[in-house]
């Protein structure tokens, strides 16, 4: 390519991005007509937005999966989407209350309650989504998993309350949060992008000290999801080491122990 096709080029993609058009080619239009033909994309979708996107690409070929892919069989996994997500993160955005229906730990399906929904989390241990909610009832601060969840309606929250109990729930957040410093062992610095990765989904800052060429790596995390760092420490091994943050420590120490107890040699 010569100098003058490579400034054309240049020119085109940078009006393209300042007018915020996107450009896709024709395989990933097929494949993308391939994709909203699947049930799943009735979920996925608005019923508006699914019909534009599929008028979009009427004109498009579309993959013959069921005969060029193969799957082996396995075990049963779980979705990573589910269908009330999108209703849920609606009702989240405009600050609504809900009426919930959902079922305890024993299956049973208990009454309507009145919460405020809070946020959408999906734990990476046990792979399902859960829905952070306030029991303006009972005053409680609750956790439902997205599957035990029997019917969910909207609901009118006074503003003002809306705003007490958001403020109660993130200081009850915030008292519940630990912070952890992980160190990368210097020997595997090359390794940190794959360090960072398997604490991806936690809040975190990185510190570079140019004397000992060290990095550190600063974790805030829920109490809950401690468990979870400790089987991501174990998984990286030797790779970094616990410098700050005594629960954690301590954690790893015990399991160590049991460890060297049951396999170390008599």
């Amino acid at each position: 390519m010569n100098p003058f096709e490579k400034i054309f080029n240049y020119q085109v993609f940078a009006r393209l991005h300042e007018s915020n058009t996107l450009t896709i080619t024709a395989h990933e239009r097929t494949w993308l007509k391939t994709m909203l033909a699947h049930p799943a994309a009735e979920d996925a979708f608005e019923p508006d937005t699914l019909r534009r996107l599929r008028e979009i690409v009427e004109q498009e070929e579309t993959y013959d999966i069921s005969s060029s892919l193969i799957e082996k069989a396995k075990s049963v996994e779980k979705q990573i989407y589910h269908p009330l997500l999108r209703k849920l993160r609606r009702i989240i955005t405009n600050n609504q209350g809900i009426h919930l229906v959902y079922k305890n730990r024993n299956g049973k399906v208990g009454s309507v309650q009145v919460g405020l929904p809070y946020k959408l989390e999906y734990s990476m241990v046990k792979r399902e989504w859960y829905l952070l909610w306030y029991h303006l009832r009972q005053h409680s601060f609750m956790a439902t998993k997205l599957q035990n969840i029997v019917s969910v309606d909207e609901a009118i929250v006074a503003c003002d309350q809306v705003q007490i109990v958001k403020q109660q729930i993130e200081a009850l957040l915030e008292s519940r949060k630990e912070r952890a410093v992980i160190e990368v062992v210097r020997s595997f610095n090359k390794e940190l992008s794959r360090i960072l990765y398997a604490f991806s989904c936690f809040e975190k800052d990185v510190e570079y000290e140019d004397s000992t060429d060290t990095y550190r790596i600063t974790l805030t995390f829920l109490v809950d999801d401690r468990e979870y760092i400790l089987s991501k420490m174990r998984f990286l091994g030797k790779r970094v080491k616990v410098i700050a943050g005594q629960e954690l420590k301590l954690r790893m120490y015990e399991s160590s122990t049991k460890a060297l107890a049951r396999y170390g040699i008599e």
